[in-house]
């Protein structure tokens, strides 16, 4: 075992790409959330987004055009569930796990021809000119590609969008109170489309990332459960955009580590080295969670059915 071939440097501009699709799946699903909607079909969203973004991306030779195609395919993807929870007013569980195993098998039957697919060429990186340079800080901050960026943009605009902004505020008494905001004569069934197809666009980024960047190809289950972590630091980080980017880096670092660990030829089974990210995330973010009562603040009216008309 060589601990010495791990670099602290690279280790950490690692994490930061590791964590991006849980981080733009997730955040999207808060605001989901936020509405007062329970979507379960993450996972099936952002598969549909990794084979969106990759299909286009090879076959038009432009990444700007597969992150948009993947955007566009993952709201597509939760209309459907927003059309059928709110005006069919069927389960939003039940539903939403029926969008995940709908997006897997769509996934995989647009994804067979492209099984034996060359690899994707390199999303290029930001050129941030001599502050790229920066020894240490260069590597880590200033040596990524777009989406690193928009991600951690993402959450600052989430953020402020919920705490400084009236749309934001209205959001917020939705997924509190649909009854009371319809009295108040806001749009309940329009604002959680809104936020659905949001969430959608954004779990098919992060899927498009997982099949454009970190593993430029096309195999099926690409997504390996990432939608479902996401579910869980939605939850675990409180409904707050900056527990989420906290829970999202956690894993992401956890999975970095466990793959340098398992190159620097540590004597642990690597199933338990491949296990120890989700393991790890949970444990931790439970932990930080911890001494908050009931739901851990989720949204008083989530996962519930609106029944008043439109």
């Amino acid at each position: 075992m060589d601990l010495s071939s791990i670099n602290p440097t690279l280790l950490i501009a690692a994490l930061m790409v590791a964590s991006t699709p849980i981080l733009l799946a997730a955040i999207g699903e808060l605001i989901v959330e936020k509405s007062g909607t329970l979507n379960l079909g993450v996972e099936g969203m952002m598969i549909t987004g990794a084979i969106c973004g990759f299909a286009v991306t090879l076959n038009s030779g432009s990444p700007t055009l597969g992150f948009i195609a993947a955007a566009a395919g993952g709201a597509v993807l939760s209309l459907i569930f927003a059309v059928l929870v709110l005006y069919f007013l069927s389960n939003q569980v039940a539903t939403g796990l029926a969008l995940t195993l709908f997006g897997l098998g769509l996934a995989a039957l647009i994804g067979r021809d492209y099984q034996e697919s060359v690899r994707l060429p390199s999303t290029p990186k930001l050129d941030l000119g001599p502050i790229s340079d920066i020894p240490v800080l260069g590597p880590i901050l200033f040596s990524h590609d777009a989406m690193v960026y928009l991600s951690l943009l993402l959450v600052v605009a989430v953020w402020a969008f919920l705490k400084f902004t009236r749309a934001g505020l209205i959001l917020r008494s939705v997924g509190e109170n649909a009854e009371a905001a319809h009295a108040l004569g806001y749009k309940v069934k329009l604002i959680r489309l809104a936020a659905i197809a949001f969430g959608g666009a954004c779990a098919g980024l992060g899927g498009a990332y997982i099949s454009m960047v970190r593993v430029p190809q096309w195999v099926d289950g690409i997504t390996a459960g990432a939608g479902w972590i996401a579910l869980a630091i939605v939850v675990f980080g409180a409904w707050r955009p900056g527990r989420v980017l906290l829970g999202a880096y956690l894993f992401g670092g956890v999975t970095v580590l466990q793959l340098n660990l398992q190159a620097a030829g540590i004597k642990i089974p690597v199933e338990y080295l491949s296990m120890s990210p989700y393991i790890i995330t949970i444990l931790v973010l439970v932990t930080i969670s911890a001494g908050r009562s009931g739901a851990l603040g989720a949204p008083a009216a989530l996962g519930q059915t609106f029944h008043a008309s439109r």
